[in-house]
């Protein structure tokens, strides 16, 4: 088969279309012909060299993809060969196929097309797992989303709003604004213009957010913790700010918050298919009644994969991008 294959860390060009052999379905796993995987922010830290796949997983980037089941491997029971599916990958999804797990495995929800359904398991597997199954986001309570715009932040506004809470987002821009306002945001923070800590004490009469899903890191530890509600709860998801930032305890303590730090593609196979159990659950029937929907910003090759990591660097794009076979 071909897949992308990186020889050497660098820039989008890193990136390189080659033959590679084809993987086999393993104990427990499904072999799944890909139709289309998408662009997320881990693939460009694996493409440059500071995040390594891990043991054992396909050495390919692609933490999603969305296809049909070409082989079932020994164990595998409730799937069929011809099958279409999406799935949560360690690895591997930029690729003509890939053997997966048979617990990260997803039917394409009604309503959703094959190639689109690739949009999904990533983001909403982050999404569910952190706000709703260990941040505990409840009707009536304010979600802060960072990163309104990007595939998780699209993604967090209308699974929130389908649950019934308030969203405030940060973003970057008039545009991704209005982007988000249009996907259901109640609260619309310019983060290059505004103070998120002051716009969402004066949205929430001084309260603060309930929840705040962050991708920042460091640079944001400490407003977070300010903007944080009594018993409030943040969730880190990404270090784009950076690693190490010093925090002040007593400020927690005396909001009686929780901070919360997770990633999906190291964890065990057990905990991320009690997540996609749980997605298909809750979040499948918001989106085939399309309550719930992926945002697709722009849809490439597979082939040029280099030009969809430009895009995503660029930071312009609103909602996902994807790479088609």
């Amino acid at each position: 088969m071909h897949a992308i294959t990186i020889e050497q860390p660098g820039g989008p060009e890193a990136l390189v279309w080659t033959d590679v052999p084809d993987p086999v379905a393993g104990e427990g796993e499904v072999l799944v012909e890909v139709a289309a995987s998408a662009v997320n922010r881990a693939d460009l830290l694996q493409r440059q060299g500071f995040y390594d796949p891990p043991p054992g997983s396909s050495p390919y980037p692609g933490l999603e993809c969305s296809g049909r089941i070409a082989a079932i491997g020994p164990g595998v029971s409730g799937w069929a060969v011809g099958d279409e599916v999406c799935a949560l990958l360690a690895g591997g999804g930029y690729a003509q196929k890939v053997a997966v797990p048979a617990g990260q495995l997803l039917p394409v929800p009604a309503g959703v097309d094959l190639v689109t359904a690739a949009a999904l398991p990533e983001t909403v597997c982050t999404v569910w797992s952190n706000v709703f199954m260990v941040a505990g986001l409840r009707p009536g309570e304010t979600l802060l989303v960072h990163g309104g715009a990007s595939g998780i932040g699209t993604t967090a506004i209308q699974l929130a709003k389908a649950i019934g809470a308030r969203v405030a987002v940060t973003a970057g821009g008039k545009e991704k604004l209005e982007r988000c306002a249009e996907l259901g945001a109640d609260i619309l923070i310019d983060y290059r213009e505004q103070d998120f800590v002051e716009e969402i004490k004066a949205a929430t009469g001084g309260a603060g957010a309930d929840v705040i899903l962050d991708i920042m890191g460091a640079k944001y530890l400490e407003r977070n913790v300010t903007a944080l509600a009594v018993n409030g709860r943040l969730a880190v998801i990404g270090l784009q700010g950076g690693l190490k930032a010093e925090l002040n305890l007593g400020a927690l303590l005396a909001k009686r918050a929780a901070i919360t730090a997770t990633s999906l593609r190291a964890r065990p196979l057990e905990e991320k298919a009690a997540i996609v159990a749980a997605v298909r659950e809750h979040v499948w029937p918001l989106v085939s009644t399309g309550r719930v929907r992926p945002v697709i910003h722009e849809t490439f090759p597979m082939t040029r994969a280099a030009d969809a990591h430009r895009v995503l660097e660029s930071s312009t794009h609103v909602g996902k991008v994807l790479l088609t076979l």
